[in-house]
């Protein structure tokens, strides 16, 4: 079953719950009840608005529900993140396996991460030149990436990625031209946009790590130690491009701000079909799978994540004509 994403930000509520019904109550004195969702069917709540109220109950009901609550700041970005932690039956063993896991594995599994995050980076642009460079780092990854091909990457991919970044709209004109800079901590519409796909994804892969029985703050290649996430931002590289498509098509639809629209359709990712293993489905689905299999990996059965794929391949061996990297 799909869970369903909740994301308040038009007007103020009460959040309680009442009969395992997540109530939504207006705070405009009617106190009326504007929505009531089953908590078992929620994975996922994003606050982004700063008069929204909550009950005790209603959080601890969606927590053991297996949802997760993402707080969002001034800047309308997430910024919080409220996870289940304690219901996985062998987190004790999960833990014990994250933390003893080879040196070697990890490696092998940060260079599929990379690996599938430069293919969809390839399949974003649309200059040939570029998108053989992209595949043949693809290729050419070893393991643990000490190449860092991950960031020769993208020093290619951004300014091919939206090569008509300059065009925007200022006081009837346009703007002088000048490349796409990505920058984490940019106020401009286009990385708001990005930062708030971003995170939005991490959530979802953070509780389905947790659902897994995994701590996401023991991760693979990322270990700042006040990160209690770092997991969670390995296993979202592969799915960055996904969002830098969504905002890249927004930009040119002429949707340049972090408006409702543009939220609504990134927290539409979720539902994105995906393959993985020859089957189709869901992308909130699919990283379920995805924590599984790295479960596998840490306990030897198995040498190869299952990272879902959004890329469409026809697109990708056009490049050459036979799916090579020359």
């Amino acid at each position: 079953m799909i869970k369903r994403t909740v994301e308040i930000s038009n007007e103020p509520f009460h959040l309680a719950v009442q009969l395992d019904q997540l109530k939504l109550h207006r705070l405009d004195g009617s106190r009326d009840v504007a929505a009531s969702i089953p908590c078992e069917d929620i994975g996922l709540v994003i606050v982004d608005h700063a008069s929204v109220s909550y009950s005790h109950a209603a959080l601890a009901r969606l927590i053991e529900c297996g949802a997760a609550i993402v707080i969002c700041d001034r800047r309308h970005l997430p910024s919080g993140l409220l996870l289940p932690m304690a219901e996985h039956t062998e987190v004790v063993w999960r833990l014990h396996e994250q933390i003893h896991a080879s040196k070697p594995t990890l490696k092998q599994i940060w260079r599929q991460l990379v690996q599938a995050k430069i293919r969809g980076q390839a399949a974003n642009v649309d200059d040939p030149v570029v998108q053989r460079r992209l595949l043949t780092m693809v290729r050419t990854i070893r393991s643990g990436d000490p190449e860092n091909f991950e960031a020769q990457a993208a020093k290619w991919y951004w300014p091919a990625w939206l090569p008509d970044f300059q065009r925007i709209p200022e006081n009837g004109g346009w703007l002088e031209p000048a490349p796409f800079r990505r920058d984490t901590d940019g106020k401009d519409s286009v990385n708001s946009q990005l930062n708030y796909g971003y995170a939005i994804l991490r959530a979802a892969v953070a509780r389905a790590l947790v659902s897994a029985g995994l701590h996401p703050a023991l991760g693979i290649k990322h270990a700042n130690r006040a990160n209690a996430f770092c997991l969670a931002d390995d296993f979202i590289e592969p799915f960055r491009p996904l969002v830098d498509r969504a905002v890249r098509d927004l930009f040119r639809s002429g949707h340049m701000e972090l408006d409702r629209y543009s939220k609504t359709t990134l927290l539409s990712l979720l539902t994105t079909t995906v393959n993985i293993e020859g089957n189709t489905g869901p992308l909130m689905v699919a990283f379920h799978r995805l924590a599984a299999s790295y479960v596998r990996c840490l306990q030897g059965e198995s040498k190869t994540l299952l990272i879902p794929d959004w890329t469409e391949p026809a697109m990708l061996e056009a490049v050459t004509g036979d799916g090579s990297c020359t």
